[in-house]
């Protein structure tokens, strides 16, 4: 029995949640294909619980904190509130800049452990699982909070210092049609930032760089 994200659970197949928490730097055979399954197994399990909890709610009220619920800073919590970093499997280059610690990489690895969950023993299971990993999340989780996401924060913050918008542009786009994946470089020319931002979709790689320069905005 082993004992992830603060759950116990036996896979049928161990090597599943190997993969899970194997990072690209470490191996060929990797996560990223069971995170962007996780990826859409999250969505659905916390849509259906938000559905089911609040009957009340508008569609928009409910993409909202659904957002707030499934965003790579949230995930990444998650993943350091339950000590994951410790689980990884990392190249020496990733672990040496300090893999083990980084968001997107820790919201990767949750992700992909959902999608592992969902593999092995279906989605029944994967979503007792994620119900329960997220429980504090969902204790905490605001009808009334109005989350904004970092590209609207970056964009804000740089309009109330007097500079101008970030630009995002597509530096590589890989993958058949149905398993894409975005490289988007955001540049901040005032401040000499830039940062990339590699996921499935185009929106989530611009989301992903726009919180890398917030966090090294913070860092300085």
């Amino acid at each position: 029995m082993k004992k992830i994200l603060g759950q116990e659970i036996q896979f049928d197949q161990q090597v599943r949640l190997v993969q899970a928490l194997t990072h690209r730097s470490a191996n060929r055979i990797n996560n990223e294909r069971l995170e962007f399954l996780g990826d859409s197994i999250l969505g659905f399990v916390i849509t259906k619980w938000l559905y089911n909890h609040f009957p009340e709610l508008s569609e928009g009220k409910l993409s909202r904190m659904r957002s707030s619920l499934v965003k790579g800073e949230t995930l990444a919590e998650v993943a350091r509130y339950y000590k994951l970093g410790n689980d990884l499997i990392l190249g020496s280059g990733e672990l040496k800049s300090g893999g083990f610690n980084r968001s997107s990489v820790l919201a990767d690895a949750v992700e992909a452990i959902f999608g592992a969950v969902f593999i092995d023993q279906g989605i029944d299971a994967a979503e007792i699982f994620i119900l329960s990993v997220m429980q504090n999340w969902f204790n905490n989780v605001d009808p009334n909070t109005n989350d904004k996401d970092p590209k609207t924060r970056l964009q804000e913050y740089l309009q109330g210092i007097g500079y101008m918008a970030p630009e995002y542009n597509l530096v590589e786009k890989q993958g058949k049609d149905h398993l894409q994946t975005f490289t988007i470089q955001c540049v901040v020319k005032e401040l000499d930032l830039t940062a990339h931002g590699k996921k499935r979709s185009r929106k989530k790689a611009e989301q992903l760089a726009a919180q890398t320069i917030l966090e090294k905005i913070e860092e300085s």
